[in-house]
């Protein structure tokens, strides 16, 4: 992070292990003192092993006053609580060009907590950023706990082990294993956190009222009805008695710890309360009072506000503008939300951002019997995010499905990077509104424009992730019942059974629609079928029962199905006609239990809900759907995430040939000289820094120097005029192909110029390239998102491309996995092996060059939209034929 000036702001906020809040930042000289009290309070031998003797007072001063002055060295400072105070200190000292002393101080009481790699991890990026390559870090012969912190954070540590002292070698460039290290250190903190508002020992209203008709007096109530395992205070300022429970007027008067407080009052009055937690020591906050950044930047400053209120005193926040949270744990009951009941417990997680929706869904999984393990509404999402919620569901036993009701996105690609692991073992559903256009933003290139007319990143977010998006709510849940009750698929091939025919087409139908397969059912099943269905019974797939098949019925088929190699999973639909559809669940159920393998199965009840409903509930686990069409969603959802969920995890590729340096060199450079579209040589020369085969031109000023660059080219040649507003080159007809030689190329560009000196347009300059080998045309690009950053787009090529909307997204950086996805779901990708005796292609080669493409809007992120466009794919090999490069100083 910058500040105004361009300097490096070094100041940060950091979750420890334990889940709270400190903050990193420069010493200043103002924090002598301060530094002082924290080397005072070292042991002699702590003293000793990080300065070589025991301090004495003129010591303290003086190396307390040389840390703050910065003259010789970079030293951070931990600070905690209100008023802050420094509990750890982390220095370097560089001692040549690139070689640097690094020590840290963590005070003796705060020890374990995380401290110390976190001031290591900053104090490194810092010297990387002053340009040192290498740190080393002494310590007494048997302090092993530093070599241990530069180990655990991933860094490749050299020990020289001495009579009397270690020294510790480590580079300052971050290898993967460091930047997983910190990631999943980042995550357990996050976890832990969140952790802190599930399970406390006790908890505060600050606002219960003495009516249940009001806000506060619900969630008081709520509590009280949830037998939450320790004691709930009643904090009102007015009132000394609440609900038939002693009051307090304010945290602070309450004679015990407080872990938990929830704070309903009046926005004008949310920051004191605040200050009266941190003052008693509380660690989380749920604050429901609305009035915030959700209304107007009065209310965005005075959340603001809060969030430095506790973070300075290591508390985290839940909210504002929020309904609450609750835990169905039994052994804890934390019922701290204005809802009228509390869900049935179960293994399904909820995190909404909809507060009003929240209440609604939590009635709608009463209804539907699905359990819930815990619920929070995020609200305005002002400290812990949906980020944070998922880093705890991961590691929570009770929890198997993760729901998400999301309208934006606080961190996207830290998102992304957390849902791809949880995903793995734990499915993650969600529903993101604002799937429209409206916000579609102007965009020059063809790239920009088709990633403005779209919501494509988000479906890239979520495809990469593993994340199982539904368009609605309803699906949501008939997902999440299906997740949380059966096993997942093991494979895309669905058998039907069915009472009626045209219910069993539907469903086919459907599934079909889905990509899901309803293959034909081998002989030996059939036959099984035939011993004991009437002859006019279907015994194809879907399998037709008959009107008048009795519950006996359907189970000897749901047996018979479930033993077939051939199926995968089972829908079963049944309108009640001869038995009672309670009689066919329970012989459908029956069956699925005595399978020697157990598979996926459905039922489907075409009947009013109230019949339904008693056939919905945790009891009863094989869920229930009202229509064939939605149990075909919901299991063709629940078959494309265990089929991504099996694949095994594809790395980021590295390439050794690529450049990284010389292409920020050529930006800067550029952003120099004012461009904000690159001119055609910087173009193709970022292109060759990163491998990616363009044709060879030459860039001429004005049409006398064409013959001079016609020679260097070939015999057959392609003309272009450039300039700034000729970006789509062939609607201005400044574009000729197949020119024979030189003398072709002069007539071309003067004709060209009378042609646009018509439009008002004068070249700028003249590009003369080789006539490419013939290909599949094919678009590569990628384009910044404000908040997702690069994302990168795969379509036809040519200028049919917007029309046609035939086009892939992902996010960058890629993966072959990635890829090659993206090339199967352009339905133009065809056109590469081989359509109507066409020669195959090259699709390994327009894989490399997606994957390099990737590479490099992720490293230069000052490149806000690239176009290549088109990409000639050839038998062998690929040809970027013409490219543009739009870049901002933004993004620096």
């Amino acid at each position: 992070m910058n500040d105004e000036s361009g300097v490096q702001d070094w100041s940060r906020d950091v979750v420890l292990r334990d889940g709270a809040t400190v903050r990193i930042r420069p010493a200043r000289p103002d924090d002598q003192r301060s530094v002082e009290w924290l080397l005072q309070e070292l042991s002699p031998q702590a003293q000793e092993g990080r300065f070589g003797k025991v301090l004495d007072v003129n010591d303290l001063h003086e190396t307390a006053t040389r840390i703050c002055a910065q003259s010789e060295r970079f030293a951070l400072l931990v600070t905690i609580g209100t008023p802050q105070r420094v509990v750890a200190e982390g220095e370097f000292v560089r001692e040549s060009d690139h070689l640097a002393h690094l020590s840290v101080t963590v005070s003796e009481s705060e020890r374990g907590r995380g401290l110390a790699t976190h001031l290591l991890g900053s104090l490194v990026e810092a010297a990387r950023a002053q340009g040192i390559r290498e740190c080393y870090a002494v310590a007494d012969a048997e302090n092993w706990a530093m070599v241990n912190v530069i180990g655990e954070s991933g860094y490749p540590v050299e020990v020289e082990i001495g009579p009397s002292r270690l020294v510790m070698r480590f580079p300052t460039d971050p290898t993967p294993n460091t930047v997983r290290q910190f990631e999943l250190r980042d995550r357990h903190a996050a976890a832990q956190a969140v952790r802190r508002f599930f399970e406390p020992e006790s908890v505060a209203v600050i606002g219960a009222s003495r009516s249940r008709s009001t806000i506060p007096g619900t969630i008081f109530h709520n509590l009280m009805r949830g037998n939450f395992r320790g004691p709930v205070y009643p904090v009102n300022k007015t009132a000394s008695v609440v609900q038939s429970v002693p009051a307090y007027s304010s945290v602070e008067a309450i004679p015990h710890d407080v872990d938990l407080a929830v704070i309903a009052v009046p926005a004008g009055v949310v920051v004191d309360a605040v200050r009266e937690c941190a003052a008693k020591g509380v660690n989380s906050l749920v604050i429901i009072s609305a009035g915030f950044s959700e209304t107007d930047e009065n209310g965005l400053a005075q959340q603001q506000k809060i969030v430095e209120e506790c973070h300075n005193a290591g508390i985290r926040i839940i909210g504002p503008n929020c309904m609450g949270i609750l835990n169905t744990d039994p052994e804890i009951g934390l019922d701290a939300t204005f809802a009228p009941d509390m869900p049935p417990a179960g293994n399904v997680a909820f995190a909404s951002q909809s507060g009003a929706l929240g209440m609604a869904i939590i009635e709608f999984a009463e209804e539907l019997g699905l359990g819930i393990s815990s619920f929070v509404s995020l609200g305005n999402k002002a400290d812990i995010s949906g980020n944070d919620l998922v880093c705890f569901w991961d590691e929570d036993d009770r929890t198997d499905v993760i729901l998400l009701y999301l309208e934006s996105f606080g961190n996207p690609r830290r998102f992304s990077n957390i849902a791809r692991d949880v995903s793995r073992n734990k499915p993650i559903v969600a529903v993101k509104s604002g799937r429209s256009s409206s916000g579609q933003r102007a965009a020059a290139s063809h790239t920009g424009a088709l990633l403005g007319a779209s919501d494509s990143t988000v479906d890239a977010l979520f495809r990469q992730s593993g994340v199982i998006r539904t368009d609605t709510l309803a699906e949501m849940f008939d997902v999440a019942g299906l997740l949380a009750s059966q096993p997942t698929p093991a494979g895309s091939r669905v058998g039907v059974i069915t009472n009626a025919g045209g219910p069993g087409i539907l469903c086919a139908d459907a599934l079909e629609a889905e990509d899901v397969s309803v293959p034909e059912i081998s002989p030996e099943t059939q036959e099984a079928l035939r011993s004991f269905l009437p002859p006019h019974a279907g015994v194809s797939n879907p399998v037709d029962l008959i009107a008048s098949a009795p519950a006996d019925h359907y189970r000897q088929a749901v047996e018979a199905m479930l033993k077939d190699d051939g199926i995968d999973s089972l829908i079963v639909i049944n309108i009640p006609i001869a038995d009672r559809v309670t009689d066919v669940y329970a012989a459908t159920l029956e069956a699925a239990q005595k399978a020697s393998h157990p598979k996926t199965i459905l039922f489907v009840s075409m009947t009013s809900s109230g019949a339904s409903a008693g056939l919905r509930g945790q009891e009863n686990p094989i869920p229930v759907y009202t229509f064939p069409e939605s149990a075909a969603k919901a299991l063709s959802r629940s078959i494309a995430y265990a089929e991504w969920a099996r694949r095994p995890i594809s790395p980021i590729p590295t390439f050794a040939d690529i450049r990284t340096g010389e292409a920020s060199s050529l930006i800067a450079d550029a952003l120099g000289e004012g461009q904000e579209w690159l001119d055609p040589a910087t173009c193709w020369a970022l292109l060759d820094c990163y491998g990616l085969p363009a044709v060879s031109q030459r860039v001429v000023a004005n049409i006398d120097q064409i013959p001079a660059a016609a020679e260097q080219l070939g015999s057959r040649l392609v003309l272009k005029a450039h300039g700034k507003q000729l970006l789509h080159k062939t609607e201005f007809g400044a574009v000729e192909v197949n020119l024979a030689g030189a003398d072709e190329a002069v007539e071309a560009a003067r004709a060209m110029e009378t042609q646009l000196a018509h439009d008002g347009i004068e070249p700028e300059a003249w590009v003369l390239q080789s006539m490419a080998e013939d290909g599949v045309e094919m678009l590569i690009g990628a384009a910044h998102d404000p908040q997702f950053g690069p994302v990168v787009v795969l379509g036809a090529g040519g200028v049919m491309v917007e029309l046609m909307h035939d086009i892939s997204f992902r996010l960058a950086p890629l993966s072959r996995q990635d890829v090659s996805e993206m090339i199967a779901e352009v339905k133009s990708s065809k056109m590469l092996s081989g359509f109507r005796g066409e020669p195959v292609r090259d699709v390994d080669a327009l894989e490399d060059a997606l994957m390099r493409l990737g590479r490099m809007v992720d490293e230069l992120p000052q490149i806000v939209e690239l176009d290549c466009n088109p990409v000639f794919i050839h038998s062998q090999g690929a040809t970027v034929v013409d490219a543009r490069i739009r870049i901002s100083r933004e993004h620096l």
